[in-house]
């Protein structure tokens, strides 16, 4: 004992030591810090680009270009959101680290520039999120027309829940015969602008992400001998 506290010991006793001052101290091992790395690296390869920084900065350009520009909503009574097209391509291409991040900043830019409860649009956003992320193995992601479909109903069913949502938190929002033009408006919107999205992200990949790999100079075709000559 009185040689292991003034440090001579051997290399099972270091390791053993070193274990215990990791978990008194709080400091992480090396070989957990090395395993989330690598995980992080391998499933979430879109915290290494430009696609969710890319997402976050478009979020907040539409958040601010709808309480800034009036737009059409005085010819269709309804100001259109990009916000659900963003999460349906979230959810749909990327890791779910990501939903939670546009669900956070995007909701939180929409509530501070308008009347809504801070938070409020946080959640319907993260429920779309969430379902879309868990079932994107069986959607066609990469047809038109399925994105289109997805966009119509993510952009009737966001607000949608955010009336509900206020509704059950005591507030009295603008309900009528009018909401049910408003939320055909949206989910128009929402189905026309939703493939839009993926091209731009599909462009922002084929520009700025690494180019793939080529077939290399083994050609399929060729025959190898083995044996002698």
């Amino acid at each position: 004992m009185p040689w292991k506290r003034f440090g001579c010991y051997g290399r099972n006793g270091a390791e053993e030591a070193g274990e215990v001052r990791r978990r008194r101290w709080g400091r992480p091992d090396p070989q957990r810090v090395a395993a989330w790395a690598a995980w992080l690296g391998k499933e979430v390869p879109v915290l290494r680009s430009l696609q969710i920084v890319a997402t976050l900065v478009l979020a907040w350009l539409a958040v601010f270009l709808q309480a800034a520009w009036d737009g059409f909503r005085p010819i269709l009574g309804v100001q259109p959101d990009l916000l659900p097209a963003l999460m349906v391509h979230t959810a749909l291409r990327t890791h779910l680290v990501n939903v939670f991040l546009l669900a956070a900043l995007g909701g939180l830019a929409m509530d501070s520039l308008s009347a809504n409860p801070v938070g409020v649009t946080c959640l319907p956003l993260l429920a779309l999120g969430l379902v879309l992320h868990m079932r994107k193995e069986l959607v066609l992601r990469d047809q038109p027309f399925a994105q289109a479909v997805l966009g119509a109903l993510a952009g009737a069913a966001v607000p949608t829940l955010t009336v509900g949502l206020l509704l059950s938190l005591g507030h009295e929002p603008l309900v009528g015969w009018g909401s049910l033009w408003q939320g055909a408006v949206l989910a128009v919107w929402g189905a026309a602008v939703t493939p839009l999205v993926f091209r731009l992200f599909g462009a922002l990949e084929h520009w700025f992400g690494p180019a793939p790999a080529g077939p290399g100079s083994f050609r399929p075709d060729r025959e190898i001998r083995r044996g002698r000559v």
